[in-house]
Order: C-alpha cells, then structure tokens, then sequence
C-alpha cells in the first residue's frame, strides 16, 4: 500500500471509529458538535472568555453567545464575571457539566473495552498498544 491508500484508509478507519464512539454518547445527543467541542475545552481549562471559546471552535462571537445561553439555561455553564475587569465574563463548567463530561468518557471507554475484548486476540491487542506511539505522533504533527 502507497502513502496515499495508507493516508486515506487510515482517515476512513478513524473517522468510522470516531462516529461510532460518538453514538455511544447518548447523554449529549442532544447538542451539536459545536456545543460538545465548547463542553470539551470547558473540561480542560478552568474557564474562558466567550470570545476565546468562539476562536477555539471557530464560530462567531454571536453564535457561541446562544450556544452558552442554551448551556447555562441547561445548567451546564455559569458565567462570572471578571474581578479586574467588570466588561469581561468567564464561563465554566458546573459541576453538573463536568459529570456529564466523565459519564460521556465512561460510555465510551466502556464500549471501546467491549468492543476490543469481543473481537481482538491478545496478539492483534498488543499491535494497537504498539501502534498508538505512533498514532500519537500524527496528532502532534503540525
């Protein structure tokens, strides 16, 4: 196989994985990408600005306005404001929201372990502990 074939088969392989850990997420079927990508960032930093997490998931200012509208009306989100500067609001996670984020992990890590124990021999499960390193090396490549 060329590195073309290799390159496209590999994003076929990921991108079928990735759709089928998504539906495993049930508990969040109710948002968009978008908003499941702004929980995510919520998740791994303390808090941002709306403005930081429009960039980070590259949408409008506008549209993450109502995306965390709807996540503080759902009681996913809280805002506070800025100690230094009154004009500035940071958005979190509440700790309903960082459960939902753990459930959503677990869901998923669940059916992965699952899904790996039914269908792969120890030798095939030991190719994927190799193959991760290097998996990983994709991803840090800028």
């Amino acid at each position: 196989m060329n590195t073309t074939e290799l390159s496209s088969s590999l994003r076929n392989t990921i991108s079928a994985l990735h759709k089928r850990l998504r539906k495993q997420a049930g508990s969040v079927s109710i948002y968009s990408m978008t908003e499941i990508e702004t929980i995510g960032h919520l998740f791994r930093a303390p808090s941002l600005l709306p403005t930081e997490l429009a960039s980070l998931t590259r949408v409008k200012t506008q549209s993450m306005s109502q995306i965390l509208k709807k996540m503080e009306e759902q009681g996913i989100i809280k805002r506070t404001p800025s100690k230094d500067d009154k004009r500035k609001v940071f958005v979190a996670l509440t700790p309903s929201g960082r459960k939902l984020v753990e459930k959503v992990r677990y869901d998923k890590d669940e059916w992965l372990k699952g899904a790996i124990e039914k269908s792969l021999t120890d030798k095939e499960k030991e190719l994927i502990e190799k193959a991760l390193p290097l998996l990983n090396k994709l991803v840090e490549t800028n």
